[in-house]
């Protein structure tokens, strides 16, 4: 099955990346706690570009309520306020002139349904891409059993796929039900 190898490999790196990028789209759905990445979207005009705001700033967490970002230029301040205001984070910033504080309010029973919600449609997302990866990969498998490889070596491969997608689809279930817990949780 030495010919079918590199198809498996590339069929896992997919679903892999699928999961990876599952990650990061779950790390913007705030869930009641101070997380930093909340912020990742926000991209603050400094000198003619919009750039991150991480890399105009220090992002930090003191405590669980609290995101407090410390511009390395005092004349950023207004600029990162009104990008925040202008982004979908939905938190109002308060300054001090020298530091910006995003005070984290609790979450309302309907907007955690709403975000558990939110959670759910990605990781089906996911999912529509991991069997998206399969279908390919299988595809890819009957198109070379008709080009002479062998039929048995055909249906182990088809197997091997089958048992790939089931890993990453166990993995995403694991994803959602961490993340539900975390947003539901008061």
């Amino acid at each position: 099955m030495p010919e079918v190898q590199p198809l498996l490999t590339n069929a896992d790196e997919s679903m892999e990346a699928t999961v990876l990028f599952l990650d990061e789209a779950l790390a913007h759905i705030r869930a009641g706690k101070a997380n930093p990445r909340i912020l990742d979207g926000v991209k603050v005009d400094y000198y003619g570009s919009q750039v991150p705001l991480s890399s105009v700033s220090t992002i930090t967490t003191p405590d669980a309520k609290t995101i407090t970002i410390q511009p390395w230029e005092k004349g950023l301040i207004s600029v990162i306020e009104k990008a925040i205001l202008n982004s979908d984070v939905g938190i109002t910033p308060m300054n001090n002139g020298e530091t910006i504080r995003l005070g984290i309010p609790p979450l309302t029973e309907e907007r955690r349904r709403q975000l558990a919600k939110q959670a759910k449609a990605d990781c089906e997302d996911a999912k529509i891409s991991v069997r998206n990866s399969r279908r390919d990969a299988i595809e890819h498998l009957k198109k070379m059993v008709k080009d002479g490889l062998p039929e048995d070596n055909g249906k182990d491969a088809e197997g091997e796929v089958q048992k790939i997608h089931d890993k990453y689809i166990k993995r995403i279930d694991e994803i959602y039900h961490a993340k539900e817990i975390e947003i539901m949780t008061i």
